[in-house]
């Protein structure tokens, strides 16, 4: 019994001596691999791996395919798709590119995880310690640092971008080419340094990634340096929170700010019922980050107060909860809205003129031509721009500006 010890230098060496041991208690799973040849250990789970199994529950192992398929496939079709839209705003669609490309990384990473759960099915315990050391593991937690970052850090700088745009129209603010292609490269810069600088230094972070079985580093255990605790604590609650600070404020403040238009500026028919469908589109944003992170940053509060973690939490915040927004991002970001709905209904409309008409090869067949400004809500219905109104002063140009733009976001 070892149950009440906390064995820092821990290695196999100690054990394998014991040919005869048949029982063994520790204060934590993860020592069990250290005694693969003992046949009962307990604990015999973290909540995410059990002795068996690199994923203890058959749930998890349905589905981290499932949402690594859904996360993959829904990224791919959206970059696949994405140059045959006709988009006014060719640099917001290279970000909503760039955003795809990171968030299928998590799915990547979620079906490295599955096929190894596969590799080690009913003799997990034998390999978990090679496992958890190996530089596999490593590269598939770095893998799904960079995700996570880059998404984060994107999705911030789309929402700023817009917030620039409809909050301070007079500003002369719009991205160029350049600009924007600088920005990507920056923020791809930042996520690999962010996920590779742990494996730098071992001695400084130990092992950062190998801490569980899905290696991902998402709290802190006691026996980590304290490297890699104020490290992870600076990524979880120092940027990753500023971001989903800044996402919530910028959303707020755009549907105030068009809010406020729409009460004073006389040209916009049926503000109500557009400003609805704004704010259902900012609410399911802004819930969907919240979804995401708020449990992140609440289980990594509570292990800086030394609270236990049940590993069982870890491992559907791992599976379930982070990959979210990587899973939903395609479908706020591109999939209901009015531009891709209008080509889908235009090429089923040319599809059915090819099949009545087959015989006539001069019949002519209209390809989707249409305004699309990034992720605003979709309406069955072109709106029609306002015509510009000479104004006498810059709060009347302003309202008028900020009505033709609601117009043609919604």
């Amino acid at each position: 019994s070892l149950e009440g010890i906390e064995i820092a230098n821990i290695h196999r060496r100690m054990f394998k001596p014991l040919r005869n041991l048949s029982h063994i208690y520790f204060k934590k799973f993860q020592y069990c691999g250290y005694a693969p040849h003992v046949r009962s250990c307990k604990p015999n789970t973290d909540g995410i791996s059990s002795l068996e199994n690199l994923l203890a529950s058959i749930i998890q192992r349905v589905f981290v395919w499932v949402v690594s398929a859904i996360t993959c496939f829904g990224n791919i079709f959206v970059i696949c798709m994405r140059p045959y839209i006709r988009s006014e705003n060719k640099l917001h669609a290279i970000s909503i590119m760039s955003l795809c490309c990171a968030d299928c990384l998590m799915g990547i990473y979620l079906f490295v995880i599955g096929a190894f759960d596969l590799k080690y099915r009913g003799e997990y315990n034998k390999h978990a310690q090679l496992w958890m050391d190996s530089i596999h593991c490593q590269l598939v937690g770095s893998l799904a640092i960079l995700s996570t970052e880059v998404s984060v850090l994107l999705l911030t700088y789309l929402t700023l971008e817009k917030y620039i745009c409809i909050v301070y129209p007079f500003r002369c603010l719009k991205p160029r080419k350049c600009r924007t292609i600088s920005i990507l490269v920056l923020i791809w810069i930042i996520g690999f340094a962010v996920a590779f600088i742990p494996l730098s230094n071992k001695e400084f972070f130990r092992n950062y990634y190998g801490t569980n079985g899905v290696c991902f580093p998402l709290h802190s255990e006691q026996s980590e340096s304290s490297g890699s605790q104020i490290y992870s604590v600076v990524i979880f609650l120092g940027v990753n929170l500023a971001a989903f600070i800044i996402i919530v404020f910028s959303y707020g403040s755009m549907f105030y700010s068009v809010h406020q238009t729409a009460i004073t500026a006389t040209e916009i028919r049926n503000h109500i019922k557009k400003e609805m469908i704004l704010a259902k589109r900012f609410f399911f944003i802004v819930f969907t980050d919240a979804l995401c992170w708020i449990p992140i940053f609440v289980l990594k509060l509570l292990s800086l107060l030394q609270v236990e973690i049940p590993g069982t939490i870890t491992s559907w915040v791992v599976i379930f909860i982070l990959p979210i927004n990587s899973a939903l991002n395609p479908l706020l970001y591109t999939l209901t809205t009015r531009p891709f709905k209008e080509m889908i209904h235009q090429v089923w409309y040319n599809y059915r003129q090819r099949r009545s008409k087959r015989g006539k090869s001069n019949q002519r067949t209209y390809g989707p031509s249409f305004i699309w400004v990034e992720m605003w809500p979709m309406h069955e219905i072109t709106p029609k721009l306002t015509k510009p109104v000479l104004c006498t002063d810059s709060s009347d140009a302003s309202v008028t500006t900020q009505s033709t733009r609601l117009n043609s976001y919604t």
